[in-house]
């Protein structure tokens, strides 16, 4: 409901801000394909992209490693709450 409600007021924010990001700035040089790192030529981005195609499996293991523990440690405290439950079940109480 929030978010419907905030809708218009970003909408005009962003209409009011358009301008000034699309303005052109006449002190800044011409665009030469160089960023922060330097010259973007075909070394540094198969390089770059070499390192994205080792780091995205790690991450993806890493994260699937984490997610299978967690979800052991969930099955182990249900067992062990459905374990207490049946065995205050049986005491009568």
């Amino acid at each position: 409901m929030r978010f419907i409600a905030l809708l218009p007021t970003a909408a005009a924010l962003f209409l009011l801000l358009a301008p000034v990001a699309l303005a052109a700035d006449s002190s800044q040089e011409p665009l030469s394909g160089e960023g922060l790192y330097g010259a973007a030529d075909d070394k540094v981005v198969t390089n770059f992209f070499f390192v994205v195609i080792f780091v995205v499996p790690i991450f993806v293991l890493t994260m699937s490693l984490i997610m299978i523990r967690l979800e052991k440690r969930k099955d182990a405290r249900k067992a062990a709450a459905k374990r207490i439950k049946s065995e205050w079940g049986d005491a009568g109480w």
